[in-house]
């Protein structure tokens, strides 16, 4: 997605180091193509920290959570990224006009996804072929061919940061 918008400056926010590793190596095999990845930034940590320490109010064109762990069973809701703070953080953290997209394979946490982002001020639903400042195509992710192959639906959300 970083070598589709070379425009466009990507912070990467990964806890685990795999996750690092994987993204480090796809940078690595892009310096072999016409066209290398040399927009990304990466940081080693949990998203919330970095949001709320790290970066500034309106600083951001978009954020992109695809896939977060649904923690599906009750007594562990409370651990989902996706709640009505973090999206709060989220929201003053984009630019006026900026793109919140997420997306989840997960049912139930579709439905709280959908509740905390339409309940958030700051934010409103994209309009279908808005214009946005950020792409909203993206790669098919492991997690969304499992949830293919088992039968689930993904559910997408667009944002948009209101003036």
């Amino acid at each position: 997605m970083a070598q589709a918008e070379p425009d466009l400056d990507v912070i990467a926010v990964e806890v685990y180091r795999r996750g690092l590793a994987q993204l480090l190596s796809a940078i690595d095999r892009s310096s072999e193509d016409a066209h290398p990845v040399t927009n990304i930034r990466i940081i080693r940590g949990d998203g919330t920290d970095v949001l709320e320490h790290l970066l500034t109010p309106a600083s951001l064109t978009g954020i992109r959570v695809f896939f977060p762990d649904p923690w599906p069973k009750a007594r562990h809701h409370k651990r989902r990224l996706l709640q009505q703070s973090t999206v709060a953080v989220m929201a003053d953290r984009l630019r006026p006009g900026g793109v919140l997209h997420a997306a989840t394979d997960h049912a139930d946490y579709a439905e709280q996804i959908a509740e905390v982002g339409d309940a958030e001020p700051l934010l409103r639903r994209a309009e279908p072929d808005e214009p946005l400042p950020i792409s909203t195509s993206r790669p098919t992710t492991k997690y969304e061919t499992k949830a293919h192959h088992a039968g689930s639906a993904v559910t997408e959300f667009i944002w948009v940061r209101r003036a």
